[in-house]
C-alpha cells in the first residue's frame, strides 16, 4: 500500500466549506507543493492554495503525522470553500502531484490494516454516517466506541485460555494431570456457548434498528389502509378509493416514530377473491407480513369487522379499529381518520410496541449485521460440537475450540482479515 489517495470527505455539491483528505506518503510533499512548509501537527492554519503558479484557494489545512492519524499514515485535510471549480481545481492539482481517487471506504480500510481500527468500529462509522434517527445515532456510536469489539474480543480471549487448557490437558493426559485442566476448558466452552446463544436470541433487534423495523398495515378492503400510511407518513404515499381493491401491490414508506426507523407498508386488502391481480396482492400482502411487525385495521363501523379474513392471517401486535366517527364503540383501539381522532393514542401505542421490540434491559450492546451472527452461528456449532467429543480425546474439543475462536476473530478483523476487506469496505462512501 504505497499509493497516496485523496477524496472528498464532506458531502457532495455546492457548500459553504468541503473537506478534502489525503492519506499516504505523499501526503506531506502534496500539502507543501499547494500551501508552502508543513504546519505543526494538529494545528489549523490559514494558507493561501496554489500550483504551478494558478491560484486554487484560501483555505484551512491541517497536518496529521502517522501513526498518529485516522489512516495509521501520514494525512493532510484541506478545508476549502465548497464550490464546484474549487474542488476540481484542487482534485486536479492532486493528480499532477501523483495521487490518486481513494476507493469507497479505502481511508477506513487502511486504519483497519494499520491497526486504528478494528472492523466492527469501521462498520460503526459507517453505520454513524448513514443514521436516519435517534436510535440509530445511539447504537451506531456505541458500535464505534468499541462496545461489540470489546464483547466479542472477551469472548476470543476466553476461548485463547479455554484452548490452552485443553492443550495442556493433550500434553499431560499420560500421567493423568490434565484432568483439572480439560474440565475447567469444557466449563468455559459451556459459559462462552451460553452467552453467545443469549447475543443471538434478541429477535433480530439490532440489525432491525440498523436497518428499519418493518410494520404491515393488514385488514380487509375500504378498512383505511391506504389513509392510515398517508396520515403517518405525513404525505400522500398511498392512493386512496372508495373502490375495493384499489391497492394491489406493497406500498412502502420510511419514517422516523419517536427516534425509531420504521418501514410501513400498506398492502392489499386481505380477503377472498376471484380476481389473479387482486389475489397475487393478497399473497404479497400475507407474505410481507412474515416479520417484523403487523397491524390490523378494521372498519368498526360494519357488524361483522372481520367477515372474510383468512384463517392464516398472522396474529398481529396491534389491532386498530377505524370509522369511529361513524359510529359502533369498539373495545380497544378506536380512531377516525377522516376527523383524525385518536391518531395521536395510536402514534403512542405504536411507538411503545415499536421501543419494546427493539429496545432491551439487557446493558450488553446488540447484534447490528449478518456478518456476525453467521460467524457467531459457526463459533456456536463448533463448540456445542467441541463438547460432545468424548472426555478422552480433548484434542477433539482443542479443535473445536480453535475454529469457534477464529469464527469470532472474523467478526473484528484479527484474523483472515484479508478475506474480509472488500466485503466490509465496499459500501461505505468515497472519503471514508
Amino acid at each position: 500500500m504505497n499509493s497516496s489517495i485523496f477524496a472528498l470527505s464532506s458531502a457532495p455539491g455546492r457548500a459553504g466549506v468541503a473537506v478534502v483528505r489525503v492519506s499516504g506518503p505523499q501526503a506531506g510533499s502534496a500539502l507543501s507543493a499547494l500551501a508552502g512548509p508543513l504546519p505543526r501537527a494538529r494545528q489549523a492554519v490559514l494558507r493561501r492554495l496554489a500550483f504551478e503558479g494558478a491560484a486554487i484557494d484560501q483555505a484551512l489545512v491541517l497536518w496529521f503525522e502517522g501513526p498518529h492519524s485516522f489512516t495509521g499514515e501520514d494525512l493532510a485535510e484541506f478545508h476549502i470553500h465548497g464550490g464546484r471549480a474549487v474542488r476540481e481545481a484542487l482534485f486536479s492539482a492532486l493528480l499532477a502531484l501523483g495521487l490518486r481517487p481513494a476507493e469507497p471506504g479505502e481511508f477506513s480500510r487502511r486504519a483497519v490494516e494499520n491497526g486504528k481500527l478494528d472492523l466492527t468500529r469501521a462498520e460503526g462509522i459507517a453505520d454513524l454516517i448513514d443514521a436516519e434517527t435517534p436510535a440509530q445515532l445511539r447504537q451506531a456510536l456505541r458500535q464505534q466506541d468499541g462496545a461489540l469489539a470489546d464483547l466479542y474480543e472477551g469472548w476470543r480471549s476466553s476461548l485463547i485460555r479455554a484452548l490452552g487448557g485443553a492443550e495442556a490437558a493433550i500434553d499431560f493426559s499420560d500421567d493423568g494431570v490434565g484432568d483439572s485442566e480439560f474440565a475447567a476448558a469444557r466449563r468455559a466452552a459451556v459459559d462462552i456457548c451460553e452467552h453467545i446463544q443469549r447475543h443471538m436470541d434478541d429477535s433480530g433487534r439490532g440489525e432491525a434498528l440498523r436497518e428499519g423495523l418493518r410494520l404491515t398495515i393488514l385488514g380487509p378492503p375500504n378498512a383505511g389502509k391506504s389513509s392510515l400510511i398517508n396520515a403517518l407518513a405525513r404525505r400522500d404515499v398511498a392512493i386512496v378509493s372508495d373502490t375495493p381493491g384499489t391497492t394491489r401491490d406493497v406500498v412502502e414508506a420510511r419514517l422516523d416514530l419517536g427516534g425509531y426507523l420504521l418501514s410501513v407498508a400498506d398492502t392489499a386488502g386481505v380477503r377472498q377473491t376471484a380476481d389473479a391481480i387482486e389475489a397475487e396482492g393478497v399473497r404479497r400482502a400475507l407474505t410481507h407480513a412474515q416479520g417484523g411487525m403487523t397491524l390490523l385495521l378494521l372498519d368498526g363501523s360494519l357488524v361483522s369487522p372481520r367477515a372474510g379474513l383468512p384463517a392464516d392471517l398472522p396474529e398481529p401486535d396491534l389491532i386498530v379499529w377505524n370509522k369511529s366517527d361513524l359510529g359502533g364503540a369498539r373495545e380497544g383501539l378506536c380512531i377516525s381518520l377522516k376527523t383524525g381522532a385518536g391518531l395521536s393514542q395510536l402514534v403512542e401505542a405504536l411507538t411503545e410496541k415499536v421501543r419494546a421490540r427493539l429496545e432491551s434491559a439487557d446493558s450488553s450492546p446488540a447484534l447490528t449485521r449478518p456478518r456476525h451472527r453467521h460467524a457467531l452461528g459457526e463459533a456456536l456449532a463448533a463448540l456445542r460440537h467441541g463438547l460432545a467429543a468424548p472426555s478422552d480425546q480433548p484434542e477433539l474439543l482443542a479443535e473445536d475450540l480453535r475454529l469457534a475462536m477464529r469464527a469470532i476473530g472474523r467478526i473484528t478483523g484479527r484474523v483472515d482479515v484479508e478475506e474480509l476487506l472488500d466485503f466490509v469496505f465496499r459500501d461505505f462512501c468515497i472519503g471514508k
